[in-house]
């Protein structure tokens, strides 16, 4: 039973687009590995951008300078 966790910061990602995640992820463990579609979990998580730090400092400061 594969599992996929993905994590995206809270940007407005459409109910289009994480379809498409979803979809996508599900197939390419078909493909790649043959692993049931019906079996396979994938699961979207938004994390707000203050909440998310890369190099010490959040995404929000780093968005805010121009980074």
């Amino acid at each position: 039973m594969p599992y996929v966790h993905i994590k995206i910061t809270r940007e407005g990602a459409t109910a289009e687009q994480k379809a498409e995640l979803i979809r996508r992820s599900t197939q390419m463990l078909s493909e790649v590995l043959g692993k049931n579609p019906a079996t396979t979990i994938v699961i979207i998580e938004e994390v707000e951008t203050d909440n998310w730090g890369i190099a010490g400092e959040s995404v929000t400061v780093r968005r805010q300078r121009g980074s």
